[in-house]
């Protein structure tokens, strides 16, 4: 057996809340919503992509958001996505513990916590 890759990250989620994920993944990150599997759709929740990654948003009943556990995203070129955050309500926080990376955090439409590491 071999790990090849991360197939997708799973969040939560309120139970009705799918528009509110759109405007962040989709209106703010730039990513794609998927086409959930009609067995799956019934369930609630969203799903995006953008190229290979896939980030899946679970609808959970007493939703509490991950505030230490997080994905990290890799980005290009992050300053027009700290304004288009800011310029959206969301907070940016820094974050320079670790030499030689670029990186901050904010929270999505719900609470959890995404990073974003800024490549050269």
């Amino acid at each position: 057996m071999q790990l090849v890759s991360i197939d997708h990250v799973q969040l939560a989620m309120p139970p009705g809340e799918e528009s509110k994920a759109r405007s962040f993944y989709v209106d703010v990150l730039g990513m794609n919503e998927m086409t959930k599997p009609d067995a799956l759709a019934k369930r609630g929740g969203a799903w995006f992509s953008f190229g290979n990654v896939q980030i899946h948003l679970g609808a959970e009943e007493n939703f509490q958001p991950a505030k230490k556990a997080h994905v990290a995203l890799a980005v290009r070129d992050a300053a027009p996505l700290r304004a288009k955050l800011l310029q959206n309500g969301y907070r940016v926080q820094d974050d320079d513990l670790i030499p030689n990376v670029k990186r901050f955090y904010t929270d999505d439409s719900f609470g959890n916590r995404i990073e974003f590491i800024e490549l050269e």
